[in-house]
């Protein structure tokens, strides 16, 4: 069966590519009409993710002829959207609108819309209703599809919409655009299967598949080849990764055979499940001499009773034994965390269980959210908590998580550690700005040359959450 899915992928990429050439007709037909090259922008809304598909949509663009830019008043604009949030879908809502104005102005203009958002019935049934001028709508299962796409786009006066419910179809090896030409995000599995009770993820991504592991290593070693150093496998949840293969394999096992490519000098990985962080990935992530010591563990809320709502499956002993255990095998591990403040039925001596978990933890960083109902999960029809209680526990739980965070980072002061150069600072363009194994941010003087270089850093001054440093010989 895993043979036959392989060649059934294997046509289907040659197909796709038999389609950039034929929407590179198009696209000159275009360039013609406008006797220049026509422009594209893509806007991605969401996670790391949505930016990898995206970096997908451009490849292929780019390869049948558009000139990327950064404003939404182009040829040819895409909304890559998300929908954790209903409020984040209000934001494409009220950009949709924005862009009505741009092709009253530019009769040729075309406007795509795709990802999460789109995989939601409703949300189809609105933007037919009341936004018509859109082009083209595809979701997160079918974007391998995307030159075909174009090519229906561009021979029809209607709109196009192509949304699949799931598919077992994993196509990967089309043309991308990376933005850093020295790191790569890789895709090692689609999907989820936890049903957190305030997730419309599961919904919009479908069920968990995971690629075959000889096709990631081959899709790293051609980007080694192609000059990348870093790279971060991506999954909703990256610890249950192989589980669905036919020949299972374990998350650390495949660790362990991306470790061994010549060439590779970082590995990152998110996001990791607390269920699911077996004791065989801490050996692996313990000996490893490339996974950089940062590790994503959401908390999500530190209160046994509102993990259980949250169908989270663990409980606040379960995870801080967790996080011992870690800490005890890799005492440099940075670890980082999501804490959702005002989940249903959330009550003040439940926010301070969050809070005692963050200051036993002593988090590096943590992104802290207010809890907003997702139509369509079930945690929104239960009993919500009154706003007035969950900002105030949130910004006392704020209060908490920045002082762990700097007393964390404060640590490393006048050390010297790897870092990989990124860019040049925006702000000073004398230094440039790299980032630790540990994720922490660090400035230092610099030229454009060092970037993509992982040099040593002396970090010499704390500023809060980064620091300042100067390079030093090896």
């Amino acid at each position: 069966m895993g043979e036959v899915k392989s060649r059934q992928n294997t046509e289907e990429l040659s197909r796709q590519f038999s389609y950039i050439e034929k929407a590179k007709g198009y696209v000159e037909e275009v360039s013609r009409q406008l006797n220049r090259k026509p422009t594209c922008c893509v806007t991605t809304f969401g996670c790391q993710m949505n930016a990898r598909d995206s970096e997908k949509l451009v490849g292929i663009l780019e390869a049948v002829g558009y000139e990327m830019i950064e404003s939404e008043n182009a040829d040819f604009v895409i909304f890559n959207t998300c929908t954790v949030r209903d409020n984040a879908n209000q934001r494409v809502y009220g950009r949709l609108g924005e862009l009505n104005g741009h092709k009253r102005h530019n009769p040729h203009m075309k406007i795509a819309l795709c990802g999460c958002m789109m995989q939601e019935p409703t949300v189809i049934e609105k933007i037919q209703k009341s936004y018509p001028f859109v082009n083209l709508i595809f979701g997160t299962h079918n974007i391998f599809k995307f030159a075909e796409l174009l090519c229906t786009m561009f021979e029809n006066d209607r709109m196009t919409v192509d949304i699949w419910q799931d598919t077992e179809t994993i196509v990967e090896d089309l043309p991308k655009r990376r933005k850093y030409p020295f790191k790569s995000g890789i895709n090692i599995m689609f999907g989820c299967n936890n049903f957190c009770s305030y997730c419309i993820v599961p919904y919009v991504r479908g069920r968990e598949r995971s690629r075959h592991p000889e096709e990631i290593i081959r899709e790293i070693k051609n980007l080694v080849a192609d000059g990348v150093v870093e790279i971060m496998l991506l999954g909703q949840n990256v610890n249950s990764y192989g589980k669905n293969l036919e020949e299972p394999i374990s998350f650390a096992k495949l660790l362990k055979e991306i470790e061994q490519i010549e060439g590779l000098q970082r590995i990152r990985f998110m996001t990791s499940h607390p269920k699911d962080l077996s004791d065989e990935l801490i050996e692996v992530m313990q000996q490893s001499k490339k996974i950089c010591r940062h590790l994503h563990l959401p908390l999500q809320s530190g209160s046994t009773k509102i993990l259980e709502k949250m169908n989270r499956r663990y409980t606040k002993e379960q995870y801080l034994a967790l996080v011992n255990k870690i800490r005890t095998r890799i005492p440099d591990m940075a670890i980082t965390t999501d804490i959702i403040v005002g989940f249903p039925g959330e009550t003040p001596e439940d926010l301070e269980e969050t809070i005692d978990v963050v200051r036993q933890v002593k988090y590096d960083n943590a992104f802290t959210f207010i809890y907003s109902k997702r139509t369509g999960t079930p945690a929104a029809s239960m009993e919500q908590v009154p706003q007035e209680q969950v900002k105030d526990g949130f910004d006392r739980l704020l209060k908490a998580v920045q002082e762990c965070a700097r007393e964390q980072v404060a640590k490393y002061r006048g050390s010297v550690m790897e870092a990989l150069i990124e860019e040049v600072n925006e702000n000073n363009p004398s230094l440039v700005t790299g980032r630790l194994s540990n994720n922490t941010i660090v400035h230092l003087p610099g030229t454009a040359d060092m970037i993509g270089q992982i040099c040593q850093v002396s970090l010499d001054e704390c500023c809060g959450f980064y620091y300042m440093g100067h390079a030093v010989e090896k």
